[in-house]
């Protein structure tokens, strides 16, 4: 009996499974895997000193962007290009290597700065450099990412390890405040960006970035309200990552309230990634629509350039100062990606690579001048700096000239490609407000140097008079807030790295430039045919 049911049983139909090309996939594994390993390893050997978790996460971050030189060396190759994988899911093109790479690099930065930090504060544990490298993981997805569904789902893992981030500081109430701050606004971006999904998906039927191109590109829609709807909420759940106004509220707050570490990976990584969506979503899929999206994002530039510029000039708090200069050079991205065009691209590429070691090197020598509590960032604490520890002041110094666009600094050549863009697309009001705004951040740059290296030794310290200062003993200059600091070993390494990557690639910018004009993102499909983005 049981043999005759079992006989007049349908067949099982195999599971259609999607092909998956591992060598992709490599610098996610190990960067996904590695912070997994590391919380293992760290529940069982708990009393290891915060150096060896440093360590490992710059040994994994650097893994990961050596791991992309093979599959770089294949895409640059015209006889395999960009490819897919994971049913259309997942892109591989230089775009996508180009970014992990800047990810990568910037975990390794921040994790080298986070060591000295975490001993400092009392906070020592793994914790920090997990949650760094599962953001990271995040990251990294969205620059690979191929389909809308993805791209969220790498949005989130990037978000949510952040928030943590922002309130590891367990003894600094604004920490806990930031973090808590952070959390709230980000779930409503994230919100905002499921909604626009969902719009597109009932607009276009599809989440698939390649299927949306087609069906865009073949078809006129009657009534697109529903696609422009779309548009407007996945562009403001975007927005808010990269800090555009007017959805940068949070930015100020959190980067003051976060541990100085956290803030120097959020102002690269977390913004690289945001960037990485904004141009796969808008700039390839969205290309037929851009009479609609370019505007807006014109005037999202315009509003992020002059706020951050003005507002940051009349802080007092350097890390304040930093926040809304870190909005203002958002503005500077959208810039090129408003041109929409390859040159464009390139020059938010290149920008987002080298900004990225030079914020990083700024909250790294906050990350040492703030002192126990990471509270001595007023602008009267950097008074003398130059003093107290020269080489963090010049290395300061460096940074705030190239943010101002000085040449022979990366900063130069970074505003300088997205103003062109902006001139080549015929964006000419956007770059004279670019060039404005430039001007004006540079009297902010000015006013932190000037108290650096012109400030009087009466100006700086609790009040003690030139003639009292001049007769105190050493003890006493200590007391008054004289004493030299100590830099660790690992923020100097970091610090040391980014000024010299600021002014070498300054001096000689053509091998990062050259590599971002070869990572010009592509839309792929399983079959390696491509479609670039127009020009």
């Amino acid at each position: 009996m049981l043999q005759t049911l079992l006989a007049q049983q349908a067949p099982i139909e195999a599971i259609d499974t999607p092909a998956i090309d591992w060598a992709i996939l490599a610098p996610l594994l190990v960067m996904a895997v590695g912070g997994i390993l590391m919380l293992t390893f760290a529940s069982v050997l708990k009393r290891l000193p915060s150096s060896v978790w440093s360590v490992a996460a710059v040994v994994i971050s650097l893994v990961t962007a050596i791991t992309v030189i093979p599959l770089w060396m294949r895409v640059t190759d015209t006889a395999n290009s960009a490819t897919s994988t994971l049913a259309g899911a997942v892109a591989f093109d230089g775009f996508s290597l180009f970014l992990t790479v800047v990810i990568a690099l910037s975990v390794a930065l921040s994790a080298m700065l986070a060591d000295g930090y975490l001993k400092r504060e009392g906070l020592e544990g793994p914790e920090l450099f997990v949650l760094l490298m599962m953001s990271a993981s995040g990251g990294i997805i969205m620059s690979f990412a191929n389909d809308l569904i993805v791209l969220f789902i790498g949005l989130e893992i990037l978000s949510i390890a952040v928030y943590v981030l922002a309130a590891m500081h367990t003894r600094k109430l604004q920490s806990q405040e930031a973090g808590i701050k952070y959390f709230v606004l980000g779930a409503f971006s994230s919100a905002f960006f499921l909604y626009g999904i969902a719009m597109i998906y009932g607009a276009t039927g599809s989440t698939n970035l390649i299927d949306i191109k087609n069906f865009l590109s073949a078809t006129v829609l009657a009534d697109d309200a529903l696609l422009l709807a779309g548009f407007a909420l996945m562009l403001v759940g975007l927005a808010f990552k990269v800090a555009a106004v007017p959805f940068h509220f949070w930015t100020p707050d959190v980067y003051q309230g976060a541990p100085s570490p956290v803030v120097a990976y959020m102002a690269s990584a977390v913004k690289a990634a945001g960037f990485a969506g904004i141009i796969r979503v808008f700039v390839l899929t969205f290309e037929q629509y851009r009479t609609d999206w370019q505007p807006v994002i014109y005037v999202l530039a315009i509003l992020t350039l002059l706020t951050g510029s003005f507002l940051a000039i009349v802080q007092t708090d350097v890390k304040r100062m930093l926040a809304y200069s870190s909005i203002s050079h958002a503005g500077f991205l959208l810039v090129g990606v408003q041109a929409a065009t390859d040159r464009g691209v390139n020059a938010v590429l290149f920008y987002l690579a080298v900004y990225s070691f030079m914020v990083i090197g700024s909250f790294g020598v906050l990350t040492v001048a703030g002192g126990v509590g990471d509270n001595a960032h007023t602008l009267d604490d950097y008074k003398g700096l130059s003093k107290r520890s020269p080489m963090l002041a010049f290395a300061m110094m460096i940074f705030l000239f190239s943010q101002a666009g000085v040449p022979l600094t990366t900063g130069f050549f970074a505003k300088f490609g997205v103003i062109s863009a902006a001139i080549d697309a015929r964006s000419f009001w956007l770059a004279v407000v670019a060039m404005i705004s430039a001007v004006i951040a540079a009297f902010l740059y000015l006013k932190v140097i000037v108290a650096m290296f012109f400030a009087g030794d009466d100006d700086h310290g609790h009040g003690a008079d030139a003639e009292d200062a001049a007769d105190a003993s050493e003890a006493d200059a200590d007391d008054a807030g004289h004493e030299p600091i100590d830099i660790p070993l690992g923020a100097g390494i970091a610090i040391g790295v980014c000024a010299l990557v600021t002014v070498v690639f300054g001096i000689w910018p053509g091998p990062i430039d050259d590599l971002a004009r070869e990572a010009l993102p592509r839309l792929v499909a399983e079959s390696s045919a491509f479609l670039e983005i127009g020009n």
